[in-house]
């Protein structure tokens, strides 16, 4: 005899496990995101796996403690980050103050200004290179003329070519973060200042209780993000110096084609790989100040 099995109608009847549905825009935003994947595959992520690998040898980092122009470099690099680049935005701090003034010859004088930043860095600094040339140079020619005497060699002592170095690249690149922090301080409302005006406020009241508390963090994020640039920037060093006098004046960014032009990758790769202790705390400080 048949039975039959009924069902409570409020009873959920249990079903398959779902399979999702793509819709065709989906399908073709996917399709789409591919070429884009494949390339950051090919030229990031493939290079920087590459490099990785050819510094794993702890024998190239041996070899790096015994070279003495590694530990000049690393000197040498902190000294970049540490007083070059705030040495850079406590200018750019205080020059943005100036050329946001409403006066017709300074917006003539900031277009001059930019325009060691906009200029490719090969021709300016290599014709300050030039330009100090001790032989025919036009900076001792004009010592020649109105002293009578030889001027130095700039680039032959280590301490005055280094400097050289940090002065160049703060006169490349003082332009753009002085453009940034002008835009910090335009976003402050003028209220704030006319209010200190009427109570007789002078210029460094005005800066410490009202421009300073209005861009801290911006100067503080600007700060970081210019020491993880600076550390892969080698334009300021390599043109100028080339590393020399003597490779005194290296930093671990130009060690690194040093060695790359000695045919010593593993070297050149485990050089670079040093300069992560100092990236990463960088970054982590900056994103963290970012997120509040």
């Amino acid at each position: 005899m048949a039975t039959m099995t009924l069902t409570d109608p409020g009873e959920v009847v249990p079903r398959g496990p779902l399979i999702p549905r793509f819709t065709t825009p989906q399908i073709w935003g996917f399709a789409l995101l591919v070429p884009y994947l494949l390339v950051f595959l090919a030229f990031v992520v493939y290079p920087i796996g590459y490099g990785l690998w050819l510094a794993r040898h702890p024998a190239s980092y041996v070899a790096l403690y015994h070279d003495p122009i590694f530990a000049r470099a690393a000197v040498n690099t902190l000294i970049f980050l540490l007083i070059g680049i705030n040495i850079k935005m406590v200018i750019a701090l205080f020059l943005s103050g100036f050329f946001i003034q409403q006066r017709a010859w300074i917006r003539w004088l900031s277009v001059i200004f930019i325009l060691p930043w906009a200029v490719p860095s090969i021709p300016t600094i290599l014709s300050l290179r030039f330009m100090l040339n001790p032989e025919w140079g036009v900076v001792n020619q004009l010592i020649f003329k109105f002293t009578g005497e030889d001027g130095p060699n700039w680039l032959n002592d280590p301490a005055v070519a280094l400097t050289m170095a940090i002065g160049v690249h703060i006169w490349k690149s003082l332009p753009f973060w002085t453009l940034i922090l002008m835009t910090g301080r335009l976003a402050i409302s003028q209220d704030l200042f006319e209010a200190a005006d009427v109570d007789g406020a002078s210029w460094w009241q005005k800066f410490r209780f009202i421009t300073w508390p209005s861009m801290q963090t911006l100067y503080l994020t600007c700060t970081l993000l210019s020491m993880i640039w600076t550390l892969g920037d080698f334009n300021s060093v390599y043109l100028l110096t080339g590393g020399g006098p003597a490779d005194l004046t290296h930093v671990l960014s130009t060690l690194g084609i040093r060695y790359l032009r000695l045919d010593q990758l593993d070297l050149s790769m485990a050089s670079i790989v040093c300069a992560m202790p100092l990236v990463l705390p960088l970054v982590y400080f900056m994103m963290k100040r970012l997120s509040r």
